[in-house]
């Protein structure tokens, strides 16, 4: 009996090293934003929709390792190399943090998702053969400025005045003011263009907007103003303000509409791309992936609360009407 338990006991004893190796073994994704974590949840359950589409599910097979930098994008190198101790197998990021990780590293794989062209960005030098250690999705946020400003003059055709919002100093960003003004300036539609970096910025923005006779307000892309939908929802509904954004979230956070593509399919996309990495596939022959759908979502409850009607066949080319 002795013997046997010494042996149950060596057995017991040499099994935990091997669990351990074993829980060890699993590959870490990491995970890397240059905002908040809320409100972007969703985004983290479709890059782990991604990977188990690839055959990687979390706490079975691979482990995921999420950082957030808050907003405060000094942090994002700091946060970038924490992942690169860890040491994570592969980097997914939005634009800010995926340049950070390139910053970092040219051999852990990294797979960004951005709104932008990455090949213009310095990300990629090709979007079919990106080469080296990065590859990634983009879903075109950017370039979608004009078609949102004539949404929103179609169907709030009494705004005099409409203004934009914009996240100054980047590339997505600057491209999409740019855009702006030369569609309004082609059609004779007055904007105001505020630049807002920061929660005090944005209520700037909104009192001024009102105060020199906006009628309505194109709320632009990038990761900072897509992180304070919530509090723009609020501050819109507090001065009447019919308001256009790129996510469809935007809409169903409380906005009148969205124009846009999926960042969710996009972080999904992510997620698939990573674990066909893990797989031994190289990100530079991944192609980078392009968004294809766009989606115009209406909230016709916010429409009524607002005071305005739109006609049936306006509301017809929606793709998602709210009620």
């Amino acid at each position: 009996m002795r013997r046997r338990a010494f042996i149950a006991g060596v057995g017991g004893a040499m099994a935990l090293p091997l669990v351990a190796r074993a829980q060890q073994a699993k590959p870490v994704v990491g995970f890397l934003r240059s905002t908040s974590m809320a409100p972007f949840e969703g985004l983290g359950v479709a890059l782990r929709a991604g990977l188990k589409e690839a055959g990687f599910v979390e706490e079975q097979n691979v482990a995921i390792e999420s950082r957030y930098a808050d907003n405060q994008r000094d942090r994002l190198p700091v946060l970038a190399a924490e992942l690169i101790r860890k040491p994570v197998a592969v980097i997914v990021g939005n634009s800010r943090a995926a340049h950070a990780a390139k910053d970092a590293t040219t051999t852990i794989p990294i797979v960004f998702t951005v709104g932008n062209d990455p090949v213009r960005d310095g990300l990629v030098r090709n979007l079919n053969r990106p080469g080296g250690n990065i590859t990634g999705v983009t879903f075109l946020a950017g370039v979608l400025g004009s078609k949102r400003l004539e949404l929103l003059r179609q169907f709030v055709p009494k705004a005099a005045v409409i203004a934009v919002l914009v996240d100054p100093n980047t590339s997505e960003t600057e491209i999409e003011r740019k855009e702006v003004i030369e569609a309004a300036r082609a059609v004779g539609q007055q904007v105001l263009v505020f630049d807002v970096g920061s929660d005090r910025d944005i209520e700037a923005a909104f009192t001024a907007a009102v105060q020199r006779g906006a009628g309505a307000m194109l709320i632009g892309t990038g990761a900072f103003l897509t992180s304070k939908r919530n509090s723009m929802v609020a501050l819109a509904a507090r001065h009447a303000l019919p308001t256009i954004a790129g996510q469809r979230e935007d809409a169903l956070a409380g906005g009148l509409m969205s124009y846009g593509t999926s960042q969710t399919a996009a972080y999904r996309q992510a997620g698939l791309y990573a674990g066909r990495i893990l797989k031994g596939e190289k990100p530079g022959d991944l192609p980078v992936v392009q968004a294809t759908k766009f989606e115009f979502v209406i909230n016709l409850k916010t429409a009524k609360t607002l005071g305005l009607e739109f006609h049936p066949q306006l509301l017809a080319i929606a793709d998602e009407v709210i009620e």
